[in-house]
């Protein structure tokens, strides 16, 4: 039992001022004297007894009446917890990720859960509650009615460490108060395993909500997987956690339009192939049919034309090889002298080679900076003969300084393929790769900087340094046979990369960029548009190209059309994460600091016993009251 203001109980001591007056009473017996003597004696001697025996009786119910009353006004309650010394915070993390969207016995997890939470829960206590998506301090749920029966389900799911530290900074500092954290969700297997960890002052209690089954088709990719110069050939990788008996239909779709149709068995895996004519603009989605996570099922893609790469190169040597490597079908080439170069051209151009220019002429060098410095690739090749302290000055704006040349043979040894650039060249590392050499080279002192490519004695070979690459060794004939060598794709590779072409599709949530092949007015924008919403994307302008950032923006999938006032420049596809389409569960057991349980209503009803609190003040006045009428009892009818 425990008392809402112990410090009444105190007063219990004032129970010894009528004790201590009943037993040092100071009034005396007077003697009478009477005839009869050996009668009288014996009446007083009853007298006497009855007479004591009745004080007691009514010392006793007054100081049990006066105890009862005491007690009720210090106001005695059992309780569970000190649900009344303790200021409670509650704060409740609901998961609506795609995966809440399985059904459980009475229905989608989450819209099961949500509707739960309302029925059986204090609409007037103040919580804290977020999901994935949305965050609300210090409210009720009666307030949150129409929001949590709106809540949606959302790509963007927390991890579980970011759960524990969102909640616990929605907790106050108050370190008195009963802290309260119910975790909602699925709990779905993450790259980090939900290892809970929270604060000692924190109660954690977990509702993980199981569907009736895991089974579940995914529309899991789809890429280019042939090109000729008719047909392009696109494949759709479908899985699935069971083997399915009858056939999925798969669907292809230019906008709202059919235009393919097959059927695939998924053991596990199974691929979807259709042909589409090449050189055509696509707003393309595939679907499948699957009754059990919808979002999972379609995947939105876009084929656009590809703007042409413009190349400019500088050369006052034979050159004539690059114009085999940027062919008319994908590059704009043009090429000039160090003597007859147009600086005006610079600006519009995407790639900018310097080739075995002997002196790089200070005009020149600082037009080739401005053009990298605008967002443009400059790509510097050396001759035998160069000069290093004019190639210093042009290298000195990223950490770059040639040394005196070396006559000694190298070969180029080591590839970094986990550079951007290789990535889309190279889809393994080569084991036995046939590497060119050099037989003259220039040592590079370099300041955090990448490198490309190493010749055998670690010397790098070929260097980045934001969009500006520069080869150690001229690739002359004379001096080198890389331009014999498949490692001559490095060119082509880092042309292509100039220009960062939107993909297929990308996923909503991750950064990513892309380059747009257009030139802005001061103060215009591009935006991404759809039916349902516009957005704009963060963005980057050069002389003739926009960078587009995406990350938090678009949140939903779809096709978005790509803006500049009413001008539509493309179309830009963007899909959910399929990680969520992997049914697979934490093993939660409850363990000391924290208590699992499997639906909303069981928890909440728990956490109510264990915070009811029983007044018991009521029954203490009843007992004053009984003893008050007991001692009128005794008074009246005690002779």
């Amino acid at each position: 039992m425990q008392f809402k203001h112990p410090e009444l109980l105190y007063a219990l001591f004032l129970l010894l001022i009528p004790i201590i007056v009943h037993l040092f009473q100071l009034r005396k017996f007077k003697k009478e004297t009477f005839t009869n003597v050996a009668f009288l004696k014996q009446l007083t001697l009853q007298t006497r007894k009855s007479s004591q025996l009745k004080k007691w009786l009514i010392l006793a119910t007054r100081l049990l009446a006066l105890s009862a009353l005491i007690f009720a006004f210090a106001q005695p309650y059992t309780s569970a917890v000190s649900a009344i010394e303790q200021e409670a915070e509650t704060v409740v993390y609901i998961d609506n990720s795609f995966s809440m969207q399985k059904k459980g016995a009475s229905g989608e997890l989450l819209k099961r859960a949500l509707q739960e939470l309302l029925t059986h829960s204090d609409e007037n206590r103040t919580v804290s509650l977020f999901t994935n998506t949305d965050t609300y301090r210090n409210t009720t749920v009666k307030a949150l009615r129409n929001e949590l029966l709106q809540t949606g389900y959302t790509a963007q799911q927390l991890s579980y460490n970011a759960v524990l530290l969102k909640a616990t900074d929605l907790f106050s500092k108050n370190s008195t108060a009963r802290k309260q954290l119910l975790m909602i969700s699925d709990f779905q297997e993450q790259k980090e395993v939900f290892e809970p960890n929270p604060d000692a002052s924190i109660q954690l209690h977990l509702v993980k909500l199981s569907p009736v089954n895991t089974k579940n088709i995914v529309l899991d990719s789809l890429y280019i997987s042939a090109v000729s110069p008719s047909v392009i050939e696109l494949s759709a990788t479908i899985k699935s956690n069971t083997a399915t008996e009858e056939a999925v239909a798969v669907s292809l779709f230019d906008d709202n339009r059919l235009i393919a149709k097959t059927g695939v068995t998924v053991n596990n895996e199974a691929t979807a192939v259709f042909s589409i004519p090449a050189n055509e603009t696509l707003n393309g989605k595939v679907t499948l049919t699957d009754a059990e996570l919808e979002f999972d099922n379609t995947l939105y893609f876009s084929i656009a034309q590809k703007p042409k790469i413009n190349v400019l190169s500088i050369s006052d040597a034979d050159a004539s090889f690059l114009s085999r490597i940027f062919t008319d079908n994908e590059f704009t080439y043009s090429s000039y002298t160090s003597k007859n170069i147009d600086f005006s051209m610079l600006a519009s151009q995407d790639v900018i080679i310097s080739y075995q220019l002997d002196t790089v002429p200070n005009a020149l060098s600082t037009a080739l900076q401005n053009f990298e410095a605008n967002g443009g690739t400059l790509i510097i090749i050396p001759s035998t003969s160069s000069s290093t302290a004019s190639y210093n000055q042009l290298l000195a704006p990223y950490g770059w300084a040639m040394g005196a040349k070396q006559e000694t043979e190298k070969r180029i040894t080591r590839i970094q393929y986990s550079h951007p650039v290789f990535t889309e060249v190279f889809n393994d590392e080569v084991a036995n790769f046939q590497y060119p050499s050099v037989k003259s080279y220039y040592p590079l002192s370099m300041n955090k900087s990448a490198s490309m490519l190493l010749l055998e004695d670690g010397n790098p070979f070929l260097a980045q340094q934001g969009s500006c690459y520069l080869f150690t060794a001229a690739l002359a004939q004379e001096n080198s046979n890389f331009t014999q060598s498949d490692l001559v794709v490095t060119l082509y590779a880092i042309a292509r990369n100039s220009l960062k072409i939107p993909r297929l599709y990308y996923t909503v949530g991750e950064n990513t960029y892309f380059d747009v092949d257009i030139t802005l007015q001061q103060d215009e924008i591009v935006t991404l548009k759809n039916e349902e919403t516009t957005v704009i994307p963060r963005q980057q302008y050069y002389n003739n190209k926009v960078s587009i950032y995406t990350g938090e923006a678009p949140e939903k999938a779809g096709i978005y059309e790509l803006r500049s006032a009413d001008e539509v420049l493309q179309s830009i596809s963007f899909n959910y994460n399929r990680q969520e389409s992997n049914l697979s569960y934490q093993n939660i057991t409850a363990e000391t600091g924290f208590s699992v349980s499997h639906s909303v209503e069981r928890l909440l009803t728990d956490l109510k016993n264990k915070s009811k609190i029983n007044a018991l003040w009521k029954w203490f006045v009843i007992f004053a009251l009984v003893f008050l009428i007991t001692e009128l009892l005794i008074l009246k009818y005690l002779k």
